[in-house]
């Protein structure tokens, strides 16, 4: 869709075209942040022909490597559980990952802005998924399915940690206009971890992204005015360079 809006030269919201494939492939993201210095969970990759590995041990998460909303994912919690875990992942993807269980805080952080002006960071949020063993479609999308704690009980200069990294990994993937960070504070040594990066976040007055600049003092009135002058800002400086 963003190739097509480029080729019709209409302004758009959001990351482009390269960006938007990257970060939907949670194999070829996380290989990039790891290049660009930024942490990752670690994670082993199945595709058509290979055997079902997992070297990290148990419990892990299972997930096709292209798709959102948590659908297709499992949290495996012995090997008798990894095989179907695959099975149901590659009814949604032909490439699937492994992935280690991170144990720790998960919290996400918004990010706001272009190359110039610099992105900025929104204050973090910790999820809370309440009865939910992990943060899985129903913790996601029904009502009462998590809770969204800001700021998350951190350390300060923890919190300014988890906004560098999400400005770090919205330029390693370049990024431009908005995106939602999602990552796992790690128990005992308090590291940083990132996990995905969606560049269409939920957008109800709402939903995370919009709730996490409301506590940072963006109203969502303003967050919209802001993204589409940034939608505007990128169209005209592309609008100069010649092919």
């Amino acid at each position: 869709m963003q190739g097509l809006l480029e080729l019709a030269g209409v302004p758009y919201v959001g990351a482009g075209v390269a960006a938007s494939a990257l970060a939907m492939d949670k194999d070829l993201f996380k290989k990039v942040l790891r290049d660009s210095g930024i942490p990752v969970a670690r994670h082993h990759t199945i595709r058509l022909g290979d055997g079902v590995e997992n070297p990290f041990g148990y419990p892990v998460f299972v997930k096709p490597a292209r798709l959102g909303s948590s659908v297709g994912i499992s949290k495996v919690h012995d090997e008798s559980e990894l095989g179907p875990a695959v099975a149901l992942a590659r009814r949604h993807d032909e490439k699937v990952l492994v992935e280690e269980h991170v144990r720790g805080m998960e919290v996400e952080c918004g990010v706001l802005g272009n190359r110039q002006p610099p992105p900025i960071a929104s204050l973090p949020g910790r999820i809370d998924t309440l009865e939910h063993e992990w943060y899985d479609f129903a913790s996601k999308y029904d009502s009462d399915g998590m809770e969204l704690v800001i700021p998350p009980e951190l350390p300060e200069e923890t919190i300014e940690l988890v906004q560098r990294r999400a400005v770090d990994a919205f330029v390693a993937s370049e990024c431009e206009g908005m995106a939602r960070v999602d990552f796992f504070v790690r128990e005992g040594d308090g590291e940083v971890i990132v996990n995905e990066l969606n560049t269409i976040p939920g957008f109800t007055a709402t939903s995370v992204y919009a709730r996490l600049f409301e506590a940072s003092g963006i109203a969502y009135p303003e967050l919209l005015d802001r993204l589409i002058g940034l939608a505007l800002e990128r169209a005209k400086r592309q609008a100069q360079l010649e092919y």
